[in-house]
C-alpha cells in the first residue's frame, strides 16, 4: 500500500523518472540514465577514465540547478580543477570535499582536523563523509576512491559493513551516489556488486600498434534495460566520447527498393539494371585496377541527382583521390563544395571500430548521406586485431546501412597484381553483389576487366566486359569471349581484337 498524502493516495510503485549520466552515449546504452537516489559503481583501473565520466555526472547537475559534492580521498581539489581545466570545464557549482591535506598547507589545525587517509581511523572517515553530506545537502555524490576506505577496513567484512552503511545512510537523503574503485586490491572485489545498483566497468588496451584503445562495459543495472557488450570510447577534450555499440535491430525505415543510377548505361547494364537502395557491393581486385574510381563514379553519379554520399578512405590521402578525380576529368571538387560528397580520412591505427561505426551513423542519420563507400576494408582490417569480431562488427554495419535504405560500396584489395589472388578477408558472404576487377593480358599490353559474380537481388549479365578508365570516368566493351584463366588468377585474352575497346589516339575513341 502507498502513503497517505491528503486525500491522494501515494504510491510506492510509480516509475522513477531517469535522469542523465551527464555523457549522452552511455545514457544511450541505458536507454534513458540512470534510476535516481541510488548508489552506483564505476570501477577500473587507474587512467580509464572513472573520474572524468564523474565529474560529468557532477557537472550535469550543476547544469539543472542541483547541489552537488565530490568527496576525494585520493587526489586534492587543486588536481580536480587541472583535470577540469583542460576539459574546458569549471568546477564553480560543485563542493569539492578532500580528506588529504592541501600539499602546501602548514597550519597544525588542519592538520589535526584533514589526515592522511592511511592514518585516520575508518569510523573518523565515515563521519567526516555523513557531517559534509549533511551540510550541502546533495542530489549528487561522487565518492573517490574506495581503496583507501578498503585500506583502513583492513579485512573484507568491516569492509563490506562500511559501504553497506553508506548505502543506508544515502537511502534516506534523496541522492545519487557514485562510487569510484581503481581495482588496486590483489583479487577483484565482486562484493560490491551486490550492493550497489548498478556497475560499471572501464577498461584500457594496449593495441601491437596505434593508440591504445578504451571500452566500457555495463555489468549490472537493476531493473534497466541496457546495451550489453563492449563499447568503445575515447577521453577527448570537453569528458568522455562514448560509442554505443551498433545494434541493427534498433534502426529501421521504410525505402523504396529502386535501383541506384552509376551514371554508366552500360555498367547498370552489367549489373542487370543497377545496384539497388538497401543493399551492397563489393568490389575487389588486385591494387590499381580501378575498384576505388568506380566507386567515385557512383559518387559523382548521386551528386548530379542532388543526393550525398560519404566515403571513408582509409588507403589514400584527399590529395590523391582528387588528383585522380581530376584525371578522369569527374566534378568531384564541386560536389565537394556542395556538400554532396563528403570525404573522411581514416586513420585506422588511431580509430577504434566504435568510433568509426559512429561516424557512418553520423553520415547517414544526421548528412543523410545515401551511398557510403568504405575504401577499403584492408585498411579497415588494420584496425581489428582480431578478424573474427571484424566480420561481426561489419555484419551488423551493413544490416543497419540496409535497413535505412543505403547502398553500400566496399573495397576490397587482394594481395596480388597478377597470377594467383589471395584475399586477406572473406566477406563475400555479407555481400549482396560482387564485382570482381582483374588485369588481363591481351598483344603485348595490361588490359582490365570486369565481372558481375553474384548479385543476390536480381539478375545479372553473366559475361566479361573490358573496361578503361579515361577521361569522363569509365568505359566498358561489349561482352567479351575468349577468356581463359580469370578465376584462376591468370586471365588471358585469346579472342580477336573486336570486342576491344580501341586503343587510345584511335579514330573510335576520339569519338568516345
Amino acid at each position: 500500500m502507498g502513503k497517505q498524502k491528503g486525500n491522494v493516495p501515494e504510491r510506492d510503485d510509480v516509475e522513477p523518472l531517469r535522469i542523465s549520466t551527464g555523457s549522452a552515449g552511455l545514457d544511450e546504452i541505458l536507454g534513458g540514465g540512470i534510476d535516481p537516489e541510488r548508489m552506483y559503481l564505476y570501477e577500473g583501473r587507474p587512467g580509464t577514465g572513472k573520474t572524468t565520466l564523474a565529474m560529468q555526472f557532477l557537472l550535469e547537475g550543476v547544469r539543472l540547478g542541483e547541489p552537488t559534492l565530490y568527496i576525494t580521498l585520493s587526489e586534492t581539489e587543486r588536481e580536480l580543477k587541472l583535470v577540469a581545466h583542460r576539459h574546458g570545464w569549471s568546477l564553480e557549482g560543485i563542493t569539492v570535499f578532500e580528506l588529504v591535506p592541501p600539499e602546501t598547507t602548514l597550519d597544525p589545525s588542519q592538520e589535526l582536523t584533514v589526515l592522511q587517509p592511511a592514518e585516520m581511523e575508518l569510523g573518523e572517515t565515515s563521519g567526516l563523509i555523513f557531517e559534509k553530506v549533511e551540510e550541502v545537502n546533495p542530489a549528487r555524490v561522487v565518492i573517490d576512491s574506495l581503496s583507501e576506505l578498503r585500506l583502513l577496513a583492513q579485512n573484507p567484512l568491516r569492509y563490506r559493513r562500511q559501504v553497506l552503511a553508506l548505502k543506508h545512510f544515502f537511502s534516506n537523503r534523496k541522492c545519487t551516489v557514485i562510487l569510484l574503485d581503481d581495482l588496486t586490491a590483489h583479487e577483484k572485489d565482486l562484493q560490491l556488486h551486490s550492493i550497489a545498483h548498478g556497475v560499471l566497468l572501464l577498461e584500457q588496451l594496449a593495441i601491437g600498434y596505434g593508440a591504445e584503445r578504451r571500452r566500457l562495459r555495463v555489468v549490472k543495472m537493476r531493473g534497466i534495460p541496457f546495451k550489453g557488450g563492449f563499447h568503445d570510447f575515447a577521453i577527448q577534450r570537453g569528458g568522455l566520447k562514448i560509442y554505443p555499440r551498433l545494434v541493427a535491430a534498433e534502426h529501421h525505415k521504410d525505402f523504396v527498393g529502386d535501383f541506384v543510377p552509376s551514371g554508366n548505361a552500360e555498367l547498370d547494364k552489367l549489373l542487370g539494371g543497377g545496384l539497388e537502395r538497401g543493399t551492397n557491393a563489393l568490389l575487389i581486385g588486385a591494387a590499381g585496377v580501378g575498384k576505388s574510381s568506380i566507386a567515385v563514379t557512383y559518387a559523382i553519379a548521386a551528386a548530379q541527382r542532388g543526393e550525398r554520399t560519404s566515403i571513408f578512405a582509409f588507403d589514400e590521402g584527399r590529395g590523391t583521390i582528387r588528383a585522380r578525380a581530376r584525371t578522369l576529368g569527374l566534378p568531384f571538387e564541386d560536389a565537394m563544395k556542395q556538400g554532396l560528397i563528403q570525404l573522411q580520412q581514416i586513420d585506422p591505427a588511431e580509430l577504434s571500430p566504435g568510433e568509426f561505426a559512429h561516424r557512418v551513423r553520423a553520415a547517414v542519420e544526421r548528412d543523410n548521406a545515401r551511398i557510403v563507400v568504405i575504401d577499403s576494408l584492408n585498411g579497415y582490417l588494420n584496425s581489428m586485431p582480431d578478424e573474427r569480431f571484424l566480420v561481426l562488427q561489419m555484419h551488423e554495419l551493413l544490416s543497419y546501412l540496409s535497413q535505412l535504405g543505403v547502398l553500400t560500396l566496399l573495397v576490397l584489395a587482394q594481395h596480388g597484381l597478377v597470377g594467383p589472388m589471395d584475399t586477406p578477408l572473406d566477406i563475400s558472404y555479407l555481400s549482396d553483389a560482387v564485382l570482381m576487377l582483374r588485369y588481363f593480358e591481351y598483344d603485348g599490353t595490361v588490359r582490365r576487366a570486369l565481372s558481375v559474380v553474384k548479385k543476390r537481388s536480381g539478375n545479372h549479365e553473366h559475361t566479361i566486359r573490358e573496361f578503361r578508365l579515361s577521361y569522363g570516368g569509365v568505359r566498358l566493351s561489349p561482352p567479351l569471349k575468349g577468356f581463359t584463366g580469370i578465376f584462376s588468377g591468370t586471365p588471358v585474352y585469346t579472342g580477336e581484337m573486336a570486342p576491344l575497346l580501341p586503343e587510345n589516339g584511335s579514330q573510335a575513341s576520339r569519338d568516345a
